[in-house]
């Protein structure tokens, strides 16, 4: 088994570990019959899902302006908060900061736009993700040619004293068809 084979199994296990640990009733019985929310929890998880998804919005503007204090305001400042793209994986808001928003983002892209499409949000208590497809459009900073790429992505957010703040971002390309696959 290779390392970086190894490290998103380990990860993949952590995420694993942590909705269980804090999302209430991720370890239920699934077979157990779910009560219905009342109308005062649905009004609030509509209201929670609103603040989710204009977090997903600020993200997606602050990845394509690589606006690092924009992402300040989105991202939780706790050690533990990681993001796993298909170049590696970054923990600690610094290692964000620097690695994905200045250097990805910002050095290697002239333009960039993300584009945000099929959101879906999963609020319990002070825990949410999300899941979304994207599509990528930037320019290289060093000769100006284009390139799209097209992925999903899996948010982690957590609610803190100022509200809620991302986590944890996993995200990947989409997969190519296979021939004959229509």
């Amino acid at each position: 088994m290779t390392k970086r084979l190894a490290a998103r199994i380990k990860s993949s296990v952590w995420v694993a570990v942590v909705a269980l640990i804090v999302v209430p009733g991720c370890a239920q019985d699934p077979t157990s019959a779910s009560p219905q929310p009342s109308q005062e929890t649905a009004q609030k998880s509509t209201k929670e899902d609103r603040a989710i998804r204009h977090l997903i919005v600020e993200y997606a503007a602050s990845v394509g302006a690589a606006n690092t204090e924009q992402a300040a305001q989105i991202w939780s400042h706790s050690p533990e908060v990681s993001f796993i793209h298909p170049l590696g994986e970054e923990h600690g808001f610094d290692q964000i900061k620097e690695n994905v928003y200045t250097r990805l983002m910002g050095q290697t892209f002239m333009e960039r736009s993300l584009q945000i499409r099929d959101i879906s949000v999963h609020v319990y208590g002070k825990a949410a993700w999300a899941e979304f497809n994207w599509d990528f459009h930037a320019k290289f900073r060093k000769d100006g040619s284009p390139l799209t790429t097209h992925g999903r992505e899996s948010q982690f957010y957590r609610k803190e004293k100022d509200g809620w703040k991302l986590v944890h971002v996993h995200y990947s390309p989409m997969p190519e068809a296979k021939a004959g696959n229509s």
